[in-house]
């Protein structure tokens, strides 16, 4: 069996949205981890924290901010690169359609005519499925992008508040 292509596996969408899933998954453990060590934290620091936990307070605030704008730039980018490639699919499925249509009126029999109008008809659908599942992955990809930020945040951490609770 052969194995499929970085191409075949990146367009696929159920890679993608799988992709996707574990790496929410992982997000979800960091993130109860960073969640509990700091609830604890807070807890024993009482009413009057030092500088140690007031640091760690302010750090937690900047940064969700800094990952919310890093994650939203990197999906605006994504949409950006994403509709200037539907917008060259649309332009070429649009001149392909026009070739086909111009084919489809030169035609001399009515046979060639229905041989042209099933082939134009099997295009049209094959290429629908194909753009509806890029469309897809490409979705899934730019979910990815915007969850890498908050997602690589946690982890780190997780692993610097491991280390700081021993």
């Amino acid at each position: 069996m052969r194995t499929p292509s970085f191409a075949a596996l990146y367009g696929n969408p159920f890679v993608a949205w799988t992709q996707l899933a574990w790496k929410t998954g992982e997000l979800m453990v960091s993130s109860a981890e960073v969640i509990g060590r700091r609830a604890a934290g807070m807890a024993l620091a009482g009413p009057a924290p030092g500088m140690r936990d007031q640091r760690e307070m302010a750090l937690m605030g900047r940064e969700k901010l800094e990952a919310a704008a890093e994650s939203g730039y990197a999906m605006w980018w994504s949409l950006a690169r994403m509709n200037q490639q539907l917008a060259t699919l649309a332009l070429r499925q649009m001149l392909a359609g026009a070739a086909g249509m111009a084919a489809l009126a030169s035609s001399r029999t009515a046979a060639e005519s229905v041989q042209r109008q099933a082939g134009l008809a099997a295009d049209a659908l094959a290429h629908s499925a194909t753009t509806a599942a890029r469309a897809s992955a490409s979705t899934a990809r730019i979910a990815q992008r915007g969850l890498t930020p908050i997602r690589s945040r946690a982890a780190r951490n997780a692993k610097r508040l491991r280390k700081r609770r021993r």
